[in-house]
């Protein structure tokens, strides 16, 4: 019999720092699908894998680290955490505080945020506050109250939530047999940059694989501080899962490039939307506009002869694209997109179809 996936605090909890004492809060996140990509690979001459974190039980990869966060809030007595958020932590947060039996608390920029994610920390019954500010600001003072109050934050500052997302890198070494030869991500916050490379780290150390992966991070041009080198006062792209001027993890992210030899790269909104377009139509994958970045970045480095051919390329899409599904309605040239309509006649239809006569 089939053993059901048990949450990867279970699944791997030789590797991260939890003992029998530490209560076990999971939606079964984790275990989610490293899919190879044809139309991809053809576009590149590289061998291209999509980790698909979508697939998580909040629909993003922060499930990974909310467990762990959540779990050590609990065993340390916490019965409210806090959390800034573009909207997918928020989700995340809420989700897991409910399942553990505790308080939810979030801050979201005003207006900033996609309807999907905005519903779905409703749903888990957040106590939501949208802040006059952007997203640092929520930050600022999501830190502020954990300082002063009796509230646990579950921001990517917290190292519990690195500890957790690091897994997914175990996921990938195991279903490849090794690490690949270049891993691209999105870039926000960087904790997740940092995690992939200490999972990979942990992995070469014990022989499970035989190299780190060159880390390629991607930030939208309109929100990117790390490959600018100050922060953004004022970051703007339509990846709002990214749209973050001052990276909490960013001297972390530096670390992790100069150890994997890696690159920070940043890409306009058009080829954003354009590798968003690419993944659903041609592999197969929805994912929120801030995901794509991790594909336009793999163009954009192909494009630029940077990835060897016969190279083994993972992608990281951070969030399924049900989370923000607007821009899957938006044709290319900016125009909605709407159905063709048919009268009810199947020979009409077969016409439109293109099938000829039966």
């Amino acid at each position: 019999m089939a053993q059901q996936w048990r949450g990867v605090l279970r699944e791997y909890a030789d590797r991260l720092n939890i003992t029998d004492a530490t209560p076990i809060v999971t939606l079964g996140e984790g275990g989610t699908p490293l899919i190879p990509a044809p139309a991809l690979s053809a576009r590149t001459g590289a061998k291209v894998w999509v980790k698909f974190e979508g697939m998580n039980p909040t629909g993003s990869f922060k499930d990974r680290g909310m467990t762990m966060a959540i779990s050590k809030a609990v065993e340390h007595g916490a019965k409210a955490v806090i959390c800034a958020s573009t909207g997918n932590t928020s989700a995340s947060a809420a989700a897991y505080a409910t399942h553990a039996g505790i308080t939810a608390a979030v801050l979201v920029p005003e207006g900033k945020i996609a309807m999907g994610k905005l519903s779905q920390a409703i749903a888990h019954n957040a106590e939501l506050l949208q802040v006059q500010g952007n997203f640092d600001d929520c930050l600022d003072i999501a830190r502020d109250l954990a300082a002063n109050y009796p509230v646990h934050l579950v921001n990517s500052v917290n190292p519990d939530r690195i500890e957790g997302q690091k897994t997914a890198a175990f996921e990938v070494v195991e279903v490849l047999g090794d690490a690949p030869d270049f891993h691209f991500i999105p870039v926000g916050n960087a904790g997740n940059y940092t995690a992939y490379t200490r999972g990979y780290t942990q992995d070469l150390e014990v022989g499970n694989a035989s190299r780190l992966p060159r880390m390629f991070g991607f930030q939208a041009e309109g929100s990117a501080p790390i490959v600018r080198g100050e922060i953004v006062r004022h970051p703007d792209t339509i990846a709002s899962a990214i749209r973050i001027g001052n990276p909490a993890s960013w001297k972390l992210a530096l670390e992790a490039r100069d150890a994997t030899d890696g690159y920070f790269g940043a890409i306009p909104d058009a080829q954003i939307l354009e590798a968003h377009r690419i993944l659903s139509a041609e592999v197969g994958i929805f994912v929120e506009p801030a995901s794509a970045i991790s594909v336009a970045g793999l163009l954009e480095r192909s494009e630029a002869g940077q990835i060897p051919a016969g190279a083994t390329v993972v992608l990281t899409v951070t969030g399924h694209g049900l989370k923000d599904p607007q821009w899957a309605l938006r044709a290319a040239d900016g125009s909605d997109v709407k159905p063709t309509v048919v009268p009810v006649d199947t020979a009409q239809i077969a016409g439109v179809l293109g099938l000829g006569a039966a």
